[in-house]
């Protein structure tokens, strides 16, 4: 069994295949603080950054009237892909149905994911005074634009119901109570493997690993030349934190305490890095991506075994490989450790310095937030119908499920084993994210001492939480 742990050298496996603070209110800086110095200051210590989309600047107001701008990455547009063709729709059909009930309008623009996510767009927008009314905001993203001041209080437009209906997955979108982004989803991350590489080496459903040297065993038994054993995230980004962030949970490790203390620096967080860069150093998991990161491409072809993954793949599944055979089960555990798993999910929200700030957070709770039928069934109808996610409000999941949404066998299993032990994804700032980045990077493809890369990036995030004016971190 392959032995994972601290700095020390490893046995080289057989080489015949190669493979927060509590903090004041995030719109009051302090005396001599602007918005626009806030998130300079911000992105500043990010301009070295791997992910490029960091606010540049704050979102000041724009020229009054006109239809509102819900800038998006979903629709309209027209694919060769069905459940994109589903998603852009849904889109479509609710700014459609708003806009035949309600004076001010509102305008669909569609940017590419790419350009969305990774070409500056929308936070340079914001830092023209050019933001969109409405926009899509990652949980990794929520204090940059908080603290700048961008995000309306939807709260007011919210019945006590509908936020309650919510539950813990409005945790990371409140400050001092009040909402600032409406989910509209929940993801949770999982391991994907591919039944027919399963089966043919000889493994039953008795063999799914519960525990990190199993599924490390099975992934150096399932890796050949030509396929990866076992595939986690080597790309730097918000993104790789995410899918990180649960094998660091899992030990008890954690990057603040509940008081806000910096925790990083731990046993746990050790181990966690100690095993991507085993996975990696012996060949089990490769240092680029399978398929270019195309996880159905990557399992079709043959090229990948095993994939740390999220639900929102079930959908592509049906989509481009309606027969193709794979499986899911939850993340395997450390010794001594304890389930968990990473919630993502994508959020609506209202730019409170836009057109008619008003209007834009109206139409975020009518469109998700309410607790009219047609708010909770628009939930439902994303969530199982366009795409396949966990619906984050009770009401909406006891209605996916009553429609069939969770029936089958992998739905069910997100829905009833792999989400209930999730954690939402952490709204670290910049700073704190790439000082977390790096310790990965260093450890999984650089090779560095997990023991270094773990205190040198303690350091980093104590450095900045100590001048750190904003929303609490945690």
């Amino acid at each position: 069994m392959l032995q994972h742990g601290n700095d020390a050298e490893r046995p080289a496996r057989p080489t015949g295949t190669p493979a927060g603070i509590p903090g004041t209110h995030g719109h009051g800086l302090g005396s001599g603080t602007s918005r626009r110095r806030f998130l300079t200051a911000t992105a500043g210590a990010g301009a070295a950054l791997a992910s490029p989309a960091l606010l540049t600047g704050c979102g000041t107001a724009q020229a009054k009237g006109g239809n509102l701008q819900f800038w998006n990455f979903y629709g309209p547009q027209r694919s060769p892909d069905p459940a994109i063709n589903a998603q852009s729709k849904w889109f479509t059909d609710m700014v459609a149905k708003w806009n035949a009930s309600h004076r001010q309008q509102i305008d669909l623009v569609y940017l590419p994911q790419p350009t969305y996510l990774n070409g500056f767009k929308l936070p340079s927008a914001f830092a023209t005074g050019e933001g969109p009314d409405v926009f899509l905001l990652s949980p990794g993203d929520f204090l940059r634009y908080y603290n700048g001041g961008v995000l309306a209080d939807l709260t007011p437009y919210m019945e006590k119901e509908a936020v309650d209906d919510f539950g813990t997955a409005l945790d990371s979108r409140k400050v001092d109570g009040k909402v600032y982004a409406l989910p509209m989803e929940v993801e949770p991350l999982a391991m994907f493997y591919a039944q027919d590489v399963w089966e043919k080496a000889g493994l039953s459903e008795a063999d799914i690993p519960t525990t990190w040297d199993q599924m490390l065993d099975i992934g150096d038994k399932l890796r050949t030349r030509t396929r990866a054993g076992l595939v986690f995230e080597t790309n730097p980004g918000y993104y790789q934190n995410f899918t990180w962030y649960p094998w660091m949970w899992q030990g008890g490790g954690d990057v603040l305490d509940q008081q806000g203390n910096v925790a990083f620096d731990s046993k746990a967080t050790r181990q966690a890095l100690a095993f991507w860069q085993d996975a990696v150093r012996h060949g089990i998991t490769p240092r680029t991506l399978p398929a270019a990161g195309d996880v159905i491409s990557g399992f079709k072809g043959g090229n990948v075994a095993l994939w740390q993954q999220g639900i929102w793949n079930v959908s592509s599944f049906k989509a481009f490989a309606p027969k193709y055979k794979y499986g899911v089960f939850k993340l395997p555990l450390p010794p001594g450790g304890r389930y968990v798993t990473t919630l993502g999910g994508w959020s609506f929200c209202a730019n409170a310095q836009g057109r008619n700030p008003e209007a834009a957070a109206e139409f975020c709770v009518w469109a998700l937030g309410s607790m009219k039928d047609d708010s909770i069934d628009r939930m439902v109808d994303w969530c199982v119908g366009a795409k396949s996610d966990v619906a984050p409000r009770a009401s909406a999941l006891e209605r996916g499920a009553a429609k069939g949404g969770y029936d089958s066998a992998i739905m069910k299993k997100f829905k009833d084993e792999i989400f209930p032990g999730g954690r939402a994804e952490p709204r670290y700032p910049p700073v704190v994210y790439k000082a977390i980045s790096d310790a990965i990077q260093g450890t999984m493809l650089a090779g560095r001492g997990v023991a270094g890369e773990a205190e040198r990036a303690a350091r980093s995030i104590a450095a900045y939480t100590k001048s750190y004016k904003g929303a609490s971190l945690i």
